[in-house]
């Protein structure tokens, strides 16, 4: 196993020492471990930063080869960013919640552990290859973000918004599967490289469009777009250092790599332009509204949250457009591309750092409610100088890197109009439109945010706790955060060279064949461009809007609340819910006799019409051996015992025939010469027999007056059908021999290949190994649910 599948696995690895960790070491914050952990996680990334540029690294882990299926670890670019993203973020992350969570009142056990399975998740997705791993990572991200998300499962919203998530981008995921299968299907390979290489022999597929519709609906379930962004408000129950780390630089951008990773794949087609970029530009637009009134910190950020994926989404859209269609001007589709992969690592930073101050808000005030905070400028400085650099920056005004990547944004969102496809010439006037608007909306709530939380009168007797300032533990990771955005705002081309543009091209690999040369020189100033009169546009007509709020904000009362996405998704909860109970209590009605007729229908229905579809029915005599007298006899004594079963009138008697057929049958396998067999079906015979008799010992006797049996021609007609079916099956299996049989295999084999000589053992433990073993587990199982339930049953015994 190579290191770059250790820095994967490690995460996750770590995870089962943290339980122990966590109670050995009671005087250790158990953040301490993860933080170190991710610290030497980052630092191994960033040693790829110097080749990069000039080459990807690749090692492979044989899995299934024989389905194509291997975990071949992928650094480019892009997924080198995402790495340092997740292991930068998450040590921060990590540090903050050791100030944040109380290792007192929390069981930070289990927090750290769902913490690390979650990043060792992202690492899978954003370092695989091959489609499979990638799906069977991409899924844990879903999986161990609803424990995340779920972590105050005594709260109910907490759980809600759990459920919440983890139904649609689980969803979403499934979809996303299939669009993979689809890609198999038309490819033959389930890596990514490879398919990208076989792009122009698979965009007139049928399957194409199918698999291109597929992928996007995982992507944008997991990315919060519309209207799949529902799941993300809700979330925001989860604790603070959750929320900076899943909604700000991780689990939401799954989705934005995705689409970034299989653009070079799906950008041929125009489906995937419109979209991308269409559904991108709206949810900017429609979040960024939706943000302006809500009153809680955390609720705005998550507005804001899916309003700047969506800005990110549309210039992906833009940028694959302008790629496939207009390939003579590639410096619009790298501007596109560039501005994307720019604002994906200024949203990191800024966002972060804004979740943290709110988490420092609450932990400080006990609410995050703007109608009771006021007045914190005087009491909680430093907090402030962040939050006005985070929220500057996300509202895309200088001099911080929100600024640069918004004014790239609107620069791609004017030049759209340029490309020559799609009615772009005339449709094409409402990117920018919109664009202008969501960015409006955008500065609107990033001056609320601010200044309702930090200006104004001090509210005092509405908070729960005097505030203070925050300690310089949980302080330090928003303060990193908040220099970088200074940082990358002042001296933004450290990033473009050594990482943006690497990132960039490894969404265009065709660009990189064809050595086209892009200018990533990022600067402040570029002249008067109709980008520039957008933002001064915004920042005074985002400052009227803002002061006006009162006034105009009451249109938000006039929205329906039975028209909105998330109460039809209740509706839709409730509806199948009590529609499935309705199903369910029609044919579950506590008969076990009810039960097995509908199976048995059901059996004889669906094998009658495969035979009578298939024609497959026939018989024959040859080959046959003659059946003699004992054969003759022990057939009339299974009869026998089996109507007695039927007939007797006390549970001891039918015992004793049902005994009587099972001890019949191992005298047919003495007369076959199957010693293994007749000993087994003694076994398990005899102890059948023994548990039956255990068991309806401790039951009433049987009153034939009280226990009428309904339906008699019913169960008649049922148990001569399938007693029909099950026979012409064994007749037609006899009767045909469409292969030869593998029992000459055995012969020849079992002892030149497993080293035995008694074939039955061979064939169980060694040919059916796998079978056997889970045959054991289930029994396993089985066995140590039936000893919880024993223990459960008798520790309630004593507490009564």
């Amino acid at each position: 196993m190579s290191l770059l599948h250790i820095a994967i696995f490690a995460p996750l690895l770590f995870a089962i020492f943290i339980p122990f960790l966590f109670k050995r070491l009671r005087l250790i914050h158990t953040g301490w471990f993860v933080f170190g952990l991710s610290i030497i996680l980052f630092i191994y990334f960033l040693q790829f930063l110097s080749d990069i540029r000039d080459y990807e690294i690749q090692e492979t882990i044989n899995w299934i080869p024989s389905l194509g299926i291997n975990f071949t670890a992928y650094v480019d670019g892009l997924s080198l960013l995402f790495a340092l993203l997740i292991t930068g973020i998450g040590s921060l992350v990590a540090l903050y919640s050791i100030y944040y969570l109380s290792k007192e009142k929390e069981d930070l056990g289990s927090f750290y552990v769902y913490l690390l399975m979650f990043m060792g998740a992202m690492l899978g997705v954003v370092l695989s290859d091959n489609l499979i791993v990638l799906y069977t990572f991409w899924e844990l991200t879903s999986f161990s973000s609803f424990l995340l998300i779920g972590y105050w499962y005594h709260k109910e919203r907490s759980r809600y918004g759990a459920q919440k998530s983890m139904l649609i981008t689980v969803f979403g995921g499934l979809a996303m599967l299939g669009g993979f299968l689809l890609l198999y299907l038309m490819t033959g390979t389930f890596s990514i490289r490879e398919i990208v290489s076989m792009t122009s022999d698979i965009t007139a597929d049928p399957f194409f469009i199918p698999a291109l519709v597929l992928v996007l609906l995982g992507a944008f379930t997991k990315s919060a777009q519309f209207p799949f962004h529902i799941w993300l408000p809700d979330a925001m129950e989860a604790p603070t250092p959750v929320s900076a780390y899943l909604h700000s630089a991780t689990m939401v951008k799954a989705g934005i790599y995705l689409v970034a990773r299989l653009s070079p794949i799906f950008a041929a087609q125009g489906t995937w332009f419109w979209l991308v970029a269409g559904f991108g530009i709206f949810t900017l637009a429609w979040a960024s509204f939706n943000a302006v009134k809500q009153t809680d910190l955390k609720a705005i950020l998550a507005y804001s949250t899916v309003s700047q994926l969506g800005l990110i989404m549309s210039l992906l859209g833009v940028g694959a457009a302008a790629l496939h269609y207009s390939f003579l001007d590639d410096n619009l589709y790298m501007a596109a591309t560039f501005a994307a992969v720019f604002h994906l690592i200024n949203h990191a930073t800024f966002k972060g750092s804004l979740f943290m101050v709110v988490g420092i808000v609450d932990h400080e005030t006990g609410t995050r409610d703007i109608r009771k905070l006021g007045g914190l400028m005087q009491i909680m400085p430093i907090t402030f100088t962040i939050a006005l650099i985070g929220t500057f920056s996300m509202a895309g005004l200088p001099p911080f890197n929100g600024f640069l990547s918004k004014e790239m944004f609107l620069a791609a969102m004017v030049n759209v109009i340029s490309l020559d496809i799609f009615n772009m010439e005339t449709w094409g006037v409402l990117f920018p439109v919109i664009a202008w608007i969501g960015s409006l909306f955008t500065f609107v709530y990033s001056m609320l945010l601010l200044f309702k939380t930090f200006t104004g009168d001090f509210k005092p007797e509405k908070l729960e706790m005097k505030p203070h300032e925050a300690p310089f533990g949980m302080l330090l990771p928003p303060i990193i955060l908040g220099a970088l955005v200074v940082v990358f705002g002042f001296f933004p081309n450290i990033l473009s060279a050594s990482i943006i543009e690497p990132a960039a091209k490894a969404i265009a690999p065709v660009l990189i064949d064809a050595g086209q040369e892009y200018n990533s020189h990022i600067s402040f100033w570029h002249g008067f461009t109709p980008e520039l009169y957008m933002t001064i546009g915004i920042i005074i007509f985002g400052a009227f809007l803002y002061v006006t709020l009162p006034t105009w904000g009451k249109i938000y009362r006039r929205f329906p609340e039975k028209l909105s996405i998330n109460y039809f998704y209740d509706q839709g909860l409730i509806r199948a819910e009590s529609g499935s109970r309705g199903l369910t209590n029609s044919y579950m009605n506590g008969s076990i006799r009810t039960y097995m007729i509908y199976i048995l229908i059901s059996f004889v229905g669906i094998l009658a019409f495969s035979i009578i579809r298939k024609d497959a029915f026939s018989f024959t005599t040859e080959g046959l051996a003659p059946i003699g007298l004992y054969e003759v006899v022990l057939g009339i004594i299974i009869f026998g015992a089996s109507i007695t079963i039927l007939v007797a009138k006390s549970r001891l008697t039918s015992i004793i025939a049902l005994g009587a057929v099972g001890y019949t049958v191992a005298l047919f396998f003495v007369l076959f010469r199957a010693p293994d067999l007749v000993l087994t079906q003694l076994v398990i015979e005899t102890i059948s027999v023994a548990l039956f008799l255990l068991a309806f010992y401790h039951l009433p006797k049987i009153n034939r007056k009280e226990e009428r049996i309904g339906f008699k021609l019913t169960n008649a007609l049922v148990a001569a059908g399938v007693g029909v079916i099950v026979t012409i099956i064994a007749f037609s299996a006899l009767s045909n021999r469409l292969f030869e049989s593998i029992s000459q295999y055995y012969v020849e084999n079992t002892a030149e290949k497993a080293g035995g000589f008694n074939m039955v053992n061979v064939i169980l433990v060694d040919f059916r190994g796998f079978d056997t073993m889970f045959e054991i587990a289930v029994l396993g199982i089985a066995a140590l649910g039936i000893y919880g339930m024993i223990k459960l049953r008798l520790s309630r015994r004593e507490d009564l």
